[in-house]
């Protein structure tokens, strides 16, 4: 398959971009965590969580003119059990619609998977965010779960849709 896209490792330089994407209401309102996001806040994940093996955040980019477009993650990695959980986000709003969410899912567990050793990878997303789940389906995410008033957002409990993407090439490691 040919994709449009490519993933990189995120590093210290796109920490200015990458803040002012996850402000924005287009990205912000889709997301569990819904504070804003500071330099400093950014800075401390890549040092305390990324670079210790915790998480892997890389930055989708699109082929045609190398430009950053959003970013793809698996956080909360789990080495005992090999799990983590996917996430993303466009933060180019000329990139949205175009399938570039699926292909950096599609990706992503392709990363989590051969280079990561993970079995599986699970996502939570807030139910009403329909193109977000049908993008995730496409990448081969199944519905596992739909967890009612799971979170408090804005005053308000919101209900997840619960999805992941097992490795069934991956053995039981203990």
């Amino acid at each position: 398959m040919e994709y449009q896209v490519y993933l990189r490792p995120m590093t210290e330089a796109d920490t200015d971009m990458v803040v002012a994407w996850r402000n924005k209401p287009s990205v912000k309102n889709y997301f569990i965590y819904q504070a804003d996001f500071t330099r400093e806040g950014h800075l401390r994940w890549l040092h305390e969580v990324v670079e210790k093996g915790h998480a892997c955040q890389m930055i989708i980019c699109d082929k045609e003119g190398d430009v950053p477009l959003g970013s793809v993650y698996i956080r909360d990695i789990d080495h005992s059990h090999h799990k983590g959980e996917y996430g993303i986000f466009i933060g180019e709003e000329s990139a949205r619609g175009r399938g570039i969410g699926t292909e950096a899912a599609r990706l992503m567990i392709e990363h989590g998977f051969k280079e990561l050793g993970l079995h599986r990878i699970y996502l939570r997303a807030l139910a009403g965010n329909d193109a977000a789940v049908r993008s995730y389906e496409k990448a081969g995410f199944k519905h596992e779960g739909y967890l009612r008033d799971d979170v408090c957002i804005n005053g308000k409990y919101v209900d997840i849709v619960w999805m992941a993407i097992v490795n069934e090439e991956k053995e039981c490691e203990d």
